[in-house]
């Protein structure tokens, strides 16, 4: 799944595919490079981001689902909003990408499942504004399984195909660095749910952590194409921003794979 921010004030891209050619073109490149899916996102969710009016919303997002699915690509809405992802699937959307997985929107459950779409549902404790102030947890790995567990059990309550149903540990979101790596060490005990899982470590602070960045460097990149190949067996899909090294790695892991059989 390559990440398409539609924003001016992403913490990866900065505002560089704001426009609606250049998220257009953008989305194109990441196909070309090897996405299966490209994730549209019109509204930030980095730590401390506001929130965005829903018509501005709209305007970021909808020509670019447009040009992205008339062209055949298998397109996914980043959004909270219900109305977003109403007007996305309408637009050629076939997947529902919500951080809140259902919590910021009461809407968002039952218009995923009267949209027949597939709903990635993350673990979240809050807004960006608040979610700093959420991160404690007795047991980490316990407590994202129970509470995930929760919002699935309300999305198929609300009418969503479980079969349509797709987990997400929520990486970056209310977690520290510690909390992000027992995660990824354990997504068996998600797994179990009897969901398929996503994951989203590109690009995350705990990266930059981990090579010595303080912004979003280039080099946290080949953390996230590293991590994403050794964990590309287990999960439905990893997403990521640079779609072209993430492909060379999962090819590099395949072809050492032939090699030894």
């Amino acid at each position: 799944m390559g990440v398409l921010n539609v924003t001016p004030d992403s913490f990866s891209d900065g505002g560089r595919y704001f426009t609606t050619a250049d998220a257009i073109a953008h989305g194109r490149e990441l196909v070309a490079e090897g996405a299966d899916i490209v994730d549209v996102g019109g509204e930030s969710t980095r730590p401390g981001a506001t929130r965005v009016a829903l018509d501005e919303e709209l305007r970021r997002i909808l020509p670019v689902v447009t040009a992205l699915a008339g062209d055949g690509t298998t397109v996914s809405i980043d959004t909270m909003n219900a109305a977003t992802a109403r007007a996305a699937v309408a637009a050629g959307a076939s997947i529902v990408n919500d951080v809140s997985g259902g919590l910021a929107d009461a809407r968002m459950a039952a218009t995923v499942a009267e949209l027949g779409a597939t709903f990635v549902i993350s673990h979240w404790r809050g807004h960006s504004a608040v979610m700093e102030d959420r991160v404690h947890y007795d047991d980490v790995v316990a407590d994202v399984v129970r509470e995930i567990e929760a919002q699935t059990s309300a999305a198929v309550a609300a009418g969503v195909e479980p079969a349509r149903v797709v987990v997400d540990p929520g990486l970056g979101f209310a977690k520290r660095g510690p909390h992000n790596w027992t995660l990824l060490a354990h997504l068996d005990a998600l797994a179990a749910l009897g969901f398929p899982v996503m994951i989203g470590v590109s690009r995350k602070r705990f990266l930059g952590e981990l090579v010595g960045d303080e912004g979003v460097a280039p080099t946290r990149d080949l953390p996230t194409a590293v991590l994403s190949a050794l964990l590309a067996d287990d999960v439905w899909a990893v997403r990521v921003h640079d779609v072209a090294a993430t492909r060379v790695a999962l090819d590099a892991l395949s072809a050492l794979r032939r090699s030894r059989s």
